[in-house]
């Protein structure tokens, strides 16, 4: 599986701390999670809208007018029913091709990265794989403990089918899950299991709800055991990786995960004080902010660690071939 380019959208809005707490809080944020800036949907977009948007972007970057399948990986879907890919998929002009959704959390594009690797092996030369989120949809702005994490945008990447004796992009993935912490990180209401709010709960359900203590240690040990896992499958130990990509969660995560690991924090790139923690769009929109930012050589080693709702968590290496990458902040920096 081959990487052919990147992009990334981010809507226009931008939110500061100001903008909702106190110079207190603020000072918090900034300390602990690490998050100075999020970007915000306007009234009339949605999830569909910034996935289509990011998938252009990668489309372009890749010179690809047309690809096979398309893989949309998001927590906020625009409608319980029915999907967004496919959706997406007729805005890119590309009506007929399969589109489908999954959701495996903030880990949920590493996921749809290994069944496009799956898809390539057999029906198909060329897949888009998208993570999205309106974010902000599914917190309660009263909620200090998820109100100011949050931020919405959306990464895509186009991968094809290796040439014969060409190398892969990527390399093996260690992914797993842990249903019996699935409240861990969950919205209690909306679904099948429980349609409405609880009586008394007002509207408190329908809203992000996180055990911030149990979620930290969790995505700590879960992303160094599959990190280590990963680059061990690829023959690499962690003094052969150049960069080390992770979900951007909080600070406090990535600062605890360095320490674990252990890794050199100067050589993980972040974003989470620019765009927040945007969920399964996370991992893509710092690919394509590292890759834009001229922080990749050709042959660079990268190690790719997410964790997210499910529990879920998911990890694997690969070797930058080069590509361009496209994003809207650098469109507009440039126009």
């Amino acid at each position: 599986m081959v990487l052919s380019g990147l992009g990334c959208w981010l809507p226009p809005t931008v939110v500061a701390n100001a903008d909702l707490m106190s110079a207190e809080m603020d000072s918090f944020v900034r300390r602990r999670i690490g998050v100075i800036n999020r970007h915000r949907i306007s009234q009339g977009s949605a999830t569909v809208h910034l996935a289509t948007e990011a998938a252009a972007l990668a489309m372009n970057a890749a010179g690809a007018r047309t690809v096979d399948t398309l893989i949309l990986a998001t927590t906020t879907p625009d409608r319980l029913c029915p999907a967004g890919a496919p959706e997406v998929a007729s805005r890119l002009g590309l009506n007929g091709i399969p589109a489908f959704d999954i959701n495996a959390g903030c880990s949920g594009f590493l996921y749809a990265l290994e069944l496009a690797r799956g898809l390539l092996a057999t029906s198909a030369r060329t897949v888009v794989v998208i993570g999205a989120e309106s974010a902000s949809t599914m917190i309660n702005p009263a909620d200090p403990s998820t109100a100011p994490i949050f931020g919405d945008g959306a990464g895509a990447a186009v991968v094809r089918r290796a040439e014969p004796g060409e190398s892969s992009t990527f390399g093996p993935t260690v992914w797993g899950s842990d249903g019996t912490l699935a409240d861990a990180i969950a919205i209690p209401a909306g679904g099948s299991r429980q349609r409405v709010p609880a009586p008394g709960r007002g509207e408190g359900d329908l809203f992000l709800h996180l055990r911030g203590p149990e979620v930290l240690r969790n995505a700590v040990r879960r992303m160094k055991s599959a990190a280590t896992g990963a680059a061990a499958a690829a023959g690499w130990r962690l003094d052969d990786v150049d960069l080390l990509i992770t979900h951007q969660a909080n600070a406090t995560i990535s600062t605890a995960l360095a320490a674990a690991l252990p890794f050199p924090p100067e050589r993980m790139p972040s974003n989470i004080d620019r765009v927040g923690n945007t969920a399964a769009a996370s991992v893509p929109i710092l690919l394509a902010d590292t890759a834009a930012g001229g922080l990749l050589a050709e042959g660079s080693r990268l190690l790719v660690t997410a964790f997210g709702s499910g529990l879920s968590w998911a990890a694997t290496t690969a070797l930058w071939p080069g590509v361009p990458a496209l994003t809207s902040h650098e469109k507009e920096s440039a126009s």
